[in-house]
């Protein structure tokens, strides 16, 4: 949306996120007046005349418009090369370590190309699209692990196995982000299929090297515990061998003066 050149139904809508802060999520009420007024809307949205509205709202940013039109209004190839344009600048903010501001960039540009607008395409202009979305969802993911987020990492990348399954990076990005958690057979598995596809790839031969070594140190220890639960039985202490010896002679006193009353009888 560009505020200040929004459509009548979206009045209501604009000032209320003209009050919103980046990164806040709000329910805006708005009355009819301020949106689709006394006829309503009989096409899409289909609206009832004189409805009172209800928006969820997250606000990913704001930023100075560069494109001068609101996404809607915008033709495929122009969303496109907007979404591109947020996604370079996104990489600027990503060489600099501003991972924060980077991922504002990454989202801003993923926002042109929703799943409503993603449906509508076909041939070229879908992979066009994919192009530039797939690389902003991994982008996303590379913040996410820097910043060890790593469940919203996995996320990102199953966004572009889902449209992409033998894409390297993802399965890549993905097994980091799944060795991090612990999750070491999943991790194992995106490492191998990544490998299949960039068999000269060091850093997923070292991945996968890497993981071998945490189990095998995982193995050792658990090994010494368990030696130490079922060891081998103790030998008994030496200073209870007088107790031994003690009840011996004993039993063999006993014996002997049993023995001498006997012979004594007869």
């Amino acid at each position: 949306m560009v505020l200040g050149k929004e459509k009548k139904e979206t009045t209501g809508l604009a000032i209320g996120v003209s009050s919103m802060k980046a990164g806040e999520h709000a329910l805006l009420h708005v009355g009819w007046e301020l949106g689709y007024g006394k006829e309503g809307s009989f096409s899409f949205p289909n609206v009832p005349p004189m409805a009172d509205l209800v928006y969820e709202v997250v606000l990913i940013g704001f930023d100075e418009t560069k494109e001068g039109k609101a996404r809607s209004d915008m033709t495929v190839e122009e969303r496109i090369g907007a979404a591109d344009r947020r996604k370079m600048d996104g990489n600027a903010l990503f060489k600099e370590e501003k991972l924060e501001e980077a991922m504002q960039q990454y989202e801003m540009a993923i926002a042109y190309m929703g799943d409503d607008f993603m449906f509508q395409l076909f041939g070229k202009y879908r992979d066009m699209a994919l192009a530039v979305k797939n690389p902003c969802h991994l982008n996303m993911a590379a913040c996410l692990l820097k910043l060890k987020r790593y469940e919203e990492a996995i996320g990102q990348c199953s966004l572009v196995l889902g449209e992409d399954e033998n894409n390297v990076k993802a399965l890549f990005r993905r097994g980091k982000a799944r060795a991090e958690l612990g999750q070491t057979d999943a991790a194992r598995e995106d490492f191998l299929k990544a490998g299949k596809f960039a068999p000269e790839d060091k850093s997923i031969a070292r991945e996968l090297r890497l993981l071998a070594e945490h189990e095998k140190a995982v193995y050792k220890k658990q090994k010494e515990i368990y030696k130490g639960i079922f060891g081998p039985r103790p030998e008994p202490k030496q200073e209870n061998n007088w107790l031994i010896i003690f009840w011996q002679w004993l039993v063999s006193l006993v014996l002997r003066l049993f023995k001498r009353k006997r012979v004594k009888a007869e």
